[in-house]
């Protein structure tokens, strides 16, 4: 159970941190192809083999069949489980424009 959650956290914690970029163009792009001049000097010919294939026959079914199963008791345990904290681009943006303002504003 612990190793599903740990799994839990670290998936969750990669898909908030792809959903919190901030992406911002900062250069056009260009690109130039180069230009060709070919000249054909022979005619092609692809003849693709055959194959004859033969698959199995399967048959997917279920029948009832009697097991010995454990019988499991749970109880309740207080673990230390990880924890993530994400500031997105926008909220980074915002705290350095406040400590701009804090630092450059007048002193008492």
């Amino acid at each position: 159970m612990l190793k599903n959650v740990l799994a839990t956290a670290m998936i969750a914690t990669g898909l908030l941190g792809l959903a919190a970029c901030d992406v911002k163009k900062t250069q056009e792009g260009n690109v130039t192809l180069p230009k060709y001049d070919v000249e054909k000097k022979a005619s092609g010919d692809v003849t693709l083999p055959k194959y004859d294939v033969t698959t199995p026959d399967v048959q997917v079914g279920s029948k009832e069949a009697t097991v010995t199963v454990p019988k499991v008791e749970t109880e309740k345990r207080t673990i230390e489980v990880p924890t993530v904290g994400v500031k997105t681009a926008k909220e980074k943006e915002q705290e350095q424009a406040q400590k701009q303002m804090g630092s450059s504003g007048t002193t008492k």
